[in-house]
């Protein structure tokens, strides 16, 4: 399998943690020894509108130079913009569209396959019938642009976090509508935990349209820590034949955190797990 570490937990999103320049993070994950970095879109790391040509090109060749791959790249939502593709107010929903663009233009230079859409939340006032329809539509844009630079938007069901895109087959309904064939599914184990569910249940259902994956135990806790089983996991990214990175998006729950350690002792554990696989 392929293992890839995500940023929030050096950054500052979306609460105060110990954070570090992003060219510190590719390196430390490079000697730790993942196969890639997914990259949060956000201030310290790659807020699009903070990166010059120059400081992208040096990103690039830091990436190259540790022989680590951009696994993925997701938005950081809320905060001032807003950034909520289901809103009501037409012109928070264009700069979210704008917002995605945006992105996926950096996932284009830096190589990153896959980027993460996160379907946005119904506000009060607002059927969900119409939250719905806003959100398919922005969805629809974001992945025609994305078509155009090869890369695949991933549907992520968020329930501890939002209010629209749930389970996993409120994913695999907004994929669907779309009519993409770039248009796939991911889910995160931390939300499936929240709603009570069997993770691996998620990866058997979403079978070959899973194209993505987050690992986190309870509360934000490194796999292994919180008291989740992740051995039936990896069997059924076995059995349905993923292919793509088991990312960790993990330890950006305290201000008290390491994130070398849970970086290494996250990917220590689950490679331990995977030798049982059968």
């Amino acid at each position: 399998m392929k293992y890839s570490f995500n940023t929030w937990c050096y950054s500052s999103f979306p609460t105060w943690v110990p954070a570090y320049p992003l060219e510190e993070v590719i390196k430390r994950l490079s000697r730790i020894g993942y196969d890639g970095i997914e990259i949060g879109c956000a201030a310290p790391h790659a807020w699009p509108y903070y990166l010059s040509e120059e400081k992208r090109m040096k990103i690039k060749k830091i990436l190259e130079a540790n022989n680590i791959k951009v696994s993925s790249m997701l938005p950081a939502p809320g905060g001032g913009p807003g950034a909520n593709p289901a809103s009501p107010i037409e012109e928070e929903r264009k700069w979210t569209v704008q917002h995605y663009k945006d992105v996926i233009d950096l996932a284009s230079e830096w190589g990153a396959p896959t980027i993460i859409y996160v379907a946005g939340w119904v506000i009060y006032g607002t059927s969900r019938k119409d939250a719905w329809k806003y959100s398919l539509e922005s969805l629809i844009e974001i992945a025609e642009y994305a078509k155009s630079k090869n890369i695949t938007v991933c549907v992520e069901p968020t329930s501890a976090d939002s209010n629209l895109v749930e389970t996993a087959d409120d994913a695999l309904l907004m994929m669907e509508q779309t009519g993409l064939p770039n248009v796939k599914v991911m889910f995160d184990t931390f939300h499936v935990l929240y709603r009570n569910e069997v993770p691996s249940d998620y990866i058997y259902k979403m079978g070959k349209n899973l194209k993505h994956i987050h690992i986190s135990d309870h509360n934000r806790l490194a796999p292994g820590q919180g008291g989740m089983d992740f051995l039936p996991v990896l069997q059924a990214l076995k059995d349905v034949g993923y292919d793509g990175y088991v990312t960790m998006e993990v330890g950006f729950n305290s201000r008290s955190v390491h994130p070398d350690s849970i970086a290494r002792y996250s990917l220590e554990y689950l490679k331990n797990l995977e030798k049982q696989l059968k």
